[in-house]
This record gives C-alpha cells, sequence and structure tokens, in this order.
C-alpha cells in the first residue's frame, strides 16, 4: 500500500533545520530544507529548473534565497527564481515546486499533496511534546521498513513480551484484554493490567518519584493512532488499587510515547519519536535515561522491522495473516486505504504492489 500525499509528514525536527541547506526525501520526494533569514522554515523540490542539480548542495543567500551549487542560479522561498548568472533576463519558467510548511510541536511538517488543502489544523496533536505540563526528548530512527510495519508494531504491543523481554515486556501482555475504537481519522487500543509486577522499565520510573517503591501496580497502555502516521501511546503504572483505571494516576507514573513516521520510499521512512513524562519535570538526568532507555527498546524493533522487510521482499506474493492483537493495525490500514482512495491513487498503489 502507498502513502497519502494529502497530509503533514514530519520533515525534521525544528533544531535541524537551519540556515544551512539539508536534504531529506519524504514520500519519495527529495526535498531541500533551509531557513530564511528571519527563522521561516522552507521546503523546496531538491532539483534545480536548469539542470536538476540537489539544492540542498547549495547555499542561503539574501532574505529567503537558496542557490544552486552548479550554476548559481537563486530562488527565493516560494521556489520562483530570482537571479541567473550572466543574464539580466530571467526565464519566467524558472521555478522549483515550494512545499507547504507548518512548525508546531518540535518538528517541521510538511504537505505534498494538493497545496490547497494544506490546512495548519490537520496536523496530528503532539501538545504533550512542547507543553510546560511534561518533559522529555526524542531521537530519528532511520527504519529500513515500510512506514506501515511500524505502525503495525506499535498498534500490538504484545510484541514488547518477546522482543523487550529485558525493559517492559511480560507476560500479562499477552493474557490482558484490550478494546478498540474508531472515530474520523483515530482508532484507539485501550489495555489495562491489573495487580501485576512492575516490569524492570516502569520500577525504575515509579522509584524516581517514589522512592524505595515495592508491590504491584496496575498498568496502561492507551494507544491513539491518527491518519496517516501518527501513534501517541499514554502509558504508565499505578500502585495497584489506589483508582488508576477509574482515573486517579496520582499514585503513579505517567509517560507518552510520542511517535510520528514519515515515509521515504516504499522500503524506508524517517521514525521520529520522543518519549514525554508528567512528573519530575526539572531533572535533565531523568530526561536523558529514558531518552536512553527507550532508544535501546526501538533498536530492538528496529533489527526486527528490518528482517521483517526483507522477508517480505523474498516473499512478494504473501499475504499476510491477522489474529485477534491486529485489530488496531487492520483498522489503520482502513484508514490509510479510506485516504488513498479521495486522491485517486489506491489503483495505482495497488497495481504497484505497495
Amino acid at each position: 500500500m502507498g502513502h497519502p500525499l494529502n497530509a503533514w509528514y514530519v520533515a525534521g525536527w525544528d533544531h535541524e533545520v537551519t540556515r544551512k541547506p539539508m536534504a531529506r526525501r519524504i514520500a519519495n520526494r527529495p526535498l531541500a530544507l533551509y531557513r530564511t533569514e528571519d527563522g521561516k522554515a522552507v521546503a523546496l523540490a531538491d532539483a534545480c529548473w536548469h539542470r536538476l542539480a540537489p539544492l540542498s548542495m547549495g547555499k542561503t543567500m539574501g532574505k529567503d534565497g537558496i542557490q544552486c551549487p552548479y550554476h548559481g542560479i537563486v530562488y527565493n522561498s516560494a521556489g520562483r527564481c530570482v537571479s541567473m548568472p550572466a543574464q539580466e533576463t530571467i526565464n519566467p519558467s524558472a521555478t522549483v515546486p515550494s512545499f507547504p510548511v507548518v512548525e508546531r510541536h518540535r518538528y517541521v511538517w510538511v504537505w505534498l499533496g494538493d497545496p490547497t488543502q494544506a490546512d495548519p489544523d490537520l496536523v496530528p496533536d503532539m501538545h504533550q511534546m512542547d507543553s510546560p505540563e511534561w518533559a522529555g526528548d526524542g531521537e530519528t530512527i532511520h527504519a529500513d521498513c515500510n512506514y506501515q510495519l511500524v505502525l503495525d508494531n506499535l498498534m500490538d504491543l504484545t510484541h514488547e513480551e518477546f522482543v523487550h523481554s529485558s525493559s517492559i515486556g511480560q507476560e500479562e501482555l499477552s493474557e490482558s484484554d484490550f478494546v478498540v475504537s474508531h472515530e474520523g481519522n483515530t482508532v484507539t487500543v485501550t489495555r489495562w493490567m491489573h495487580n501485576i509486577d512492575a516490569p524492570p522499565f516502569w520500577l525504575k520510573n515509579m522509584r524516581d518519584k517514589f522512592p524505595g517503591f515495592e508491590g504491584k501496580v496496575d498498568r496502561w497502555q492507551i494507544i491513539t493512532f491518527q491518519a496517516p502516521s501518527t501513534i501517541c501511546i499514554d502509558v504508565g503504572v499505578a500502585k495497584a488499587g489506589t483508582g488508576a483505571p477509574e482515573g486517579d494516576r496520582s499514585q503513579g507514573v505517567n509517560g507518552f510515547v510520542m511517535n510520528t513516521i514519515s515515509p521515504e520510499t516504499d522500503r524506508s521512512c524517517h521514525y521520529f519519536w520522543a518519549f514525554m513524562r508528567n512528573y519530575r519535570l526539572d531533572s535533565q538526568l531523568i530526561t536523558t535515561q529514558l531518552r536512553d532507555g527507550v532508544h535501546g527498546v526501538f533498536g530492538e524493533d528496529e533489527e526486527m522491522l528490518k528482517a521483517q522487510q526483507q522477508a517480505i521482499d523474498a516473499n512478494p506474493d504473501y499475504e499476510f495473516y491477522n489474529l485477534n492483537i491486529d485489530a488496531g493495525g487492520m483498522w489503520v490500514r482502513r484508514l490509510i486505504e479510506r485516504m488513498l482512495v479521495a486522491e485517486g491513487r489506491m489503483a495505482s498503489a495497488v497495481q504497484a504492489g505497495i
């Protein structure tokens, strides 16, 4: 299956995009990203009108321009040529595509489809990323797999029992019931595990907030997908029997695993993630420990997803089987199919085998 184009995808962290142009491929489209003098992020097609030289190899010029590194043609932030070497008359066709950009939630988002539909209100809700009530940090994984394999992975967390057994996995993940719901462009999977032992990752977090904590916990995972490729996971544990399932999380620790995945090619993607927490907000030590801990967990996922993509490539006609645990992921695929149909791209995606 392909990827919708009428959608916001993260092109990079806000700190990645600077006055020095950078290259990034999003949804099979090479982009040149840079900032104007006044700090506005710009996304142009990474190919000069003249000989297709990568603009990302060039340099910024003036208030909002970028100069091609090959013959010196300069384009403004709208992609229109404003200067040509050795001639005063500028060819009016000398333009490169410019894409709508929005900065929100510590990310630079780009819209590669119909620009008239690029509504900033459609940027997925990831408010925990820059809310004063939450603290945390994240990284980017370049994953050698189709972006939908990452979505599958995040919508079914029972794999933690087997892939992440030393940190967050436990057998109660597979044994516990879950509820799947869907509305509009979202899918939610809710799972509670009552009166269980906290796995190592969560025991450490409980002791950060409640030194010396011992005993059983109630654990939750509430996974919310926002089409086409953002998944925010409300996670945590609280002292067993203190009311967390009813809404009182005061005797526990709460985090949000923020994930947004931008397709790069049909077999690779940029996986932007962060772990945010709402306790001990002033502790850079805890922020760094959590980021490094989740980095290790996601490294295990990355290895599995790469191997899965290689197996898919080796078995191109194989159709996936589905288990009960795949209910959330199946709804995700339906919503993406719906977006592709709306864009008139579903048939071409099927013909291309993606």
